[in-house]
Formats: C-alpha cells, sequence, structure tokens
C-alpha cells in the first residue's frame, strides 16, 4: 500500500510539474505595417510549440500578412 501510494505521489509532481509558462513572441508584417506581440501558455513544451506555431497560421482578412512566431 505504501509502495503504491509512492508511486502515485512521485507520478503526480512529475506530470504536474512538466507544465511551465511559456511565452510566444510573434511578428507581422503586411499592409505596410510591421506590429509584434507575445501570448503566455501554461503548458508542457511540447503543447506549448504546438499552439506557439498555431499562432503563426492565423489570417487577417485578405490582406496578405507575413506572421512569425517563435516560443521563448
Amino acid at each position: 500500500m505504501k509502495k503504491a501510494l509512492l508511486i502515485a505521489s512521485v507520478t503526480t509532481v512529475l506530470m504536474t510539474s512538466c507544465k511551465k509558462d511559456y511565452t510566444c513572441e510573434c511578428s507581422s508584417t503586411g499592409g505596410g505595417t510591421t506590429s509584434s506581440a507575445s501570448v503566455t501558455f501554461h503548458a508542457t513544451k511540447k503543447k506549448a510549440k504546438e499552439s506557439c506555431n498555431a499562432q503563426a497560421t492565423a489570417s487577417s482578412g485578405g490582406t496578405t500578412v507575413t506572421m512569425t512566431c517563435a516560443l521563448k
């Protein structure tokens, strides 16, 4: 019983400690203007990277916009 409780405790700590705050910094150029923004994700590094990459694929109506995002 003690082993099972210890294993469950260690597993819980390891799973929750993997989540951190990651900042995704994006810059966009289009229509003669340049802008930048940042978004913070509280997630695992893999999930934060996926979310950051998804930010770069956002559309901006009919205007051609080049957006670059990087996880910091």
